[in-house]
């Protein structure tokens, strides 16, 4: 039974669960935050059982070559299907399912690969291959973003932030980080040794 609706940003924020890239959570009493750069978070929402869910994908989808479990949660596609499966097993039903979505901004200027709009785009064409409908959106720009969904209304806060800020700065580097590794093929190691036991 959810509990008495708070309206406080502030208060919200502080009982709130938050999600890392990679991260999802589906909840019914706490809310749910991330903080977002190039990366989406998708919200979705059952209004009738007041189930809330949240993830944060940094890519649309999975490496073709990926062996990687850290490119699986970070893609969208499987980020979306463990998230909607996840709210069904829970009680949610597709037909009263809506959305928000957020993020995909373009942070760290040097990104050649697109990867907010990517991820944006993305975003609106599973939505719409599911047929949820996105109720809100707030895509793109040269910020970052907090992200708070609520799960006992289904209202979803969201504050641009600049990317001077400190935690901001920690997104961007994350970020930068992950695509230089993205672009720098992966050299196996030639000092690995199979062990037989």
């Amino acid at each position: 039974m959810p509990g008495p609706l708070i309206h406080d940003p502030k208060e919200l924020e502080r009982r709130s669960r938050n999600i890392n890239p990679g991260g999802w959570a589906v909840e019914t009493e706490r809310p749910i935050t991330t903080l977002l750069g190039s990366c989406v978070a998708v919200c979705l929402y059952d209004p009738k059982l007041r189930i809330a869910g949240m993830n944060h994908f940094l890519l649309p989808s999975r490496s073709k070559t990926a062996s990687d479990d850290t490119d699986v949660i970070m893609a969208g596609d499987y980020s979306m299907e463990v998230l909607l499966n996840t709210m069904l097993n829970k009680g949610a039903a597709k037909q009263r399912i809506v959305a928000k979505a957020f993020g995909g901004g373009t942070i760290v200027t040097s990104i050649l690969m697109a990867i907010g709009q990517r991820n944006a785009e993305f975003a609106k064409e599973w939505l719409d291959r599911e047929g949820i409908p996105l109720a809100a959106q707030d895509f793109g720009g040269a910020w970052s973003r907090k992200v708070l969904f609520t799960p006992d209304t289904g209202d979803a806060y969201c504050r641009r932030l600049p990317i001077s800020q400190p935690d901001v700065q920690q997104v961007v580097s994350a970020e930068r980080d992950y695509e230089q590794s993205l672009i720098k093929p992966s050299r196996p190691s030639a000092e690995k040794k199979i062990e037989l036991f």
